[in-house]
């Protein structure tokens, strides 16, 4: 009734013992605790470019629009299912567009396996038999999945009425988490390894799940709660189920959950990048690359990927710099999460990501910190917000404006766009 450990683990790393099952093989691998209460920190030398650690999150699901909206990903690991033709035409809306170097696709559609009961899809036989061995027993929906009456389709839907796109998280991952302790023998250890995220105050909670909800949380929250419960009250988690239980497992997502990301057609592309052709060949690749991505923007904007959440053990351990000296990507087109070191690391170092995207580490100290404390509720100290503590307190925007630098509509609609 258990998962493997979430990581693979190394000596690369400190991480909490008994965070994932069985437990890491390195005794010194131990978390150290501070001020800020989790970290991780090197126990070795750890080289520029190197793979710190892959870690599995303990759960996972698509955004709910994101699969709407016909971004068809294995119902477990979130990899692609469509060739990188397929996904490139649907985002162009386009069945006539042809890939060339269609060899360099990676999706493998013999593979592909679905639930016999509600049909849903996976990559492989294996991304199946986890999910039936982890929470799909409890959340299958049989030959309810498109009747509007079944308790899990009226949570969904519910969810898809507040939560809109840019989506950030999704009521199913705390579906999942539900499920899983629903489903497993060890209800007591899934329990553990769920409190082990980051939790937040009663206030804190409100400020968190208030960013997610919006300026009516509070009446959407407890309708999302009735629903939750009439779909999948569980007695071993009833304080879940309460007003209070309910914001803190909200406020739990919104604080760890980390966004994952597929594509096939950014595999492809990334195969491509790696073929060896005659400089005219190559030419006219990148060519065609550069304008597939200009054509896709003009008819789907920011949205190519599918798009989803999930919780994972040793990332949330991960503290915020700044200036990081790693960050997390996911090159395996499914959930798996690739810690990697963006420059040399010492023993006893810490191993810091960035909560912010490269655009917001750019902007002023202020207009930083005004976003970590609204998204994070923390004030930033890492070493470069301490050299620049004597700076004003302006945001970016204002500074410009100091500056009387004239910006165009677009400049400041882009602005604000980075600053969201």
């Amino acid at each position: 009734g258990s998962l493997p450990s979430p990581a693979r683990w190394g000596p690369a790393c400190a991480a909490l013992p008994g965070a994932g099952r069985p437990a890491p093989p390195h005794r010194e691998s131990l978390l150290f605790l501070h001020s800020k209460g989790k970290g991780l920190f090197a126990t070795r030398n750890i080289h520029k470019g190197e793979t710190i650690f892959i870690e599995k999150p303990v759960v996972s699901s698509q955004f709910l629009w994101n699969a709407l909206y016909r971004y068809k990903a294995c119902d477990h690991c979130l990899r692609s299912l469509e060739t990188a033709e397929e996904n490139a035409q649907r985002l162009l809306g386009k069945s006539c567009r042809v890939l060339p170097h269609p060899e360099q696709c990676s999706i493998r559609k013999d593979l592909h396996q679905h639930c016999p009961h509600c049909q849903v899809a996976y990559c492989s036989a294996e991304c199946r038999q986890s999910a039936f061995e982890q929470y799909h027993q409890v959340l299958c929906l049989g030959p309810s999945r498109e009747d509007p009456k079944h308790p899990l389709n009226k949570l969904q839907d519910a969810w898809r009425n507040i939560h809109y796109p840019p989506e950030t998280s999704s009521i199913m991952l705390l579906a999942r988490m539900v499920a899983t302790v629903k489903q497993v023998k060890d209800k007591d250890w899934w329990i553990k390894l769920f409190s082990q995220f980051c939790s937040k105050t009663a206030n804190e909670e409100e400020e968190i799940v208030h960013k997610l909800l919006g300026d009516k949380f509070k009446g959407q929250l407890e309708l999302l709660r009735q629903l939750f419960t009439a779909a999948l009250y569980e007695e071993h988690l009833s304080r879940w189920f309460t007003p209070e239980g309910f914001q803190s497992l909200f406020a739990l997502v919104g604080t760890n959950g980390q966004g994952i990301g597929t594509s096939s057609l950014s595999q492809w592309v990334h195969a491509c990048d790696a073929l060896e052709l005659p400089p005219h060949e190559r030419e006219q690749l990148d060519a065609f690359i550069d304008q597939l991505y200009k054509d896709i923007e003009k008819e789907t904007g920011e949205f190519l990927n599918c798009e989803g959440s999930g919780l994972y053990v040793l990332q949330s351990c991960c503290n915020h710099s700044c200036i990081p000296n790693a960050e997390t990507s996911f090159p395996d087109n499914n959930f798996l999460l690739h810690l990697i070191a963006l420059e040399e690391i010492k023993p006893g170092e810490e191993i810091c990501i960035s909560y912010l995207d490269c655009c917001q580490r750019e902007r002023s100290r202020h207009s930083r910190h005004k976003i970590l404390r609204e998204h994070y509720l923390f004030t930033c100290s890492c070493p470069k917000c301490l050299a620049q503590a004597d700076d004003a307190n302006l945001t970016s925007e204002e500074e410009e404006e100091l500056e009387g630098e004239g910006e165009t509509d677009d400049a400041e609609l882009e602005d604000e766009m980075t600053d969201v």
